[in-house]
């Protein structure tokens, strides 16, 4: 009796998912690997698998990226979101969506207050990633919430508002973010607004994050410009 209950408990760990990364690395390794001489391995082979999940099942574990994007209040986190899920293909493009904003107070107030988090599978150089975006709160008041996520991520995107520059709670946010060694991608974001004052915000950047201004990518989340150069930089600099 107690070597199956044994033998269960070890199937039943097995099956556990405690986040979204675990979840997708396991159906991989099941994909993979299956329950040999189990009795799950006919059930197994009789579920149908769909397209999409054997193209997951396929991405090695060193093909995984997650990140999350570190900003001020309202300087475009939840929009540049939504222009990295269009531009994987993971939602249909168009509109003002603010997919990642669930709660009724964000999308009334335009702020993040709960972090969510994305899977999105981009293809760079001939090879799938699987990619996992947090979009955290920029508000200090939920550095709780900003913490547990940088916790589970390998990067962050640095994005700073050309027409406003760094603010404070990118400059907390940030320190916390560079406090737990997670890879740094600077980002402009709405260069182009009349008021964008590009070099103020590379300037900013460098004096009061010392990113290197020359490595940053300048960006409109609103209208699409330049965004496709940030997820290859997320794989390059992010660690698996």
């Amino acid at each position: 009796m107690q070597g199956c209950l044994s033998l269960s408990v070890r199937y039943i760990h097995r099956l556990q998912i405690y986040t979204s990364v675990r979840r997708h690395a396991a159906i991989a390794t099941i994909f993979r690997q299956g329950f040999h001489g189990s009795p799950f391995r006919a059930a197994q082979n009789s579920i149908p698998v769909s397209p999409l999940e054997r193209r997951i099942s396929d991405i090695p574990l060193e093909r995984y990226r997650n990140f999350c994007i570190v900003a001020h209040v309202d300087h475009g986190k939840s929009t540049l979101s939504d222009r990295l899920l269009e531009l994987t293909g993971t939602i249909s493009p168009g509109g003002n969506k603010q997919i990642l904003d669930k709660l009724d107070v964000e999308r009334e107030r335009g702020i993040t207050v709960k972090a969510q988090t994305c899977s999105m599978i981009y293809n760079y150089k001939g090879h799938d990633y699987l990619l996992h975006l947090v979009d955290t709160p920029g508000h200090v008041d939920f550095r709780a919430e900003v913490s547990r996520s940088y916790a589970s991520c390998g990067g962050a995107v640095i994005l700073v508002d050309a027409s406003q520059g760094v603010q404070a709670q990118t400059v907390a946010n940030f320190y916390l973010a560079f406090s737990q060694g997670l890879e740094l991608v600077p980002v402009v974001n709405k260069v182009d607004l009349q008021s964008a004052n590009v070099s103020m915000a590379l300037e900013q950047m460098q004096t009061n994050l010392e990113l290197d201004p020359e490595k940053a990518i300048l960006v409109s989340a609103k209208t699409g410009l330049n965004v496709e150069a940030i997820l290859p930089r997320v794989i390059e600099n992010v660690p698996a």
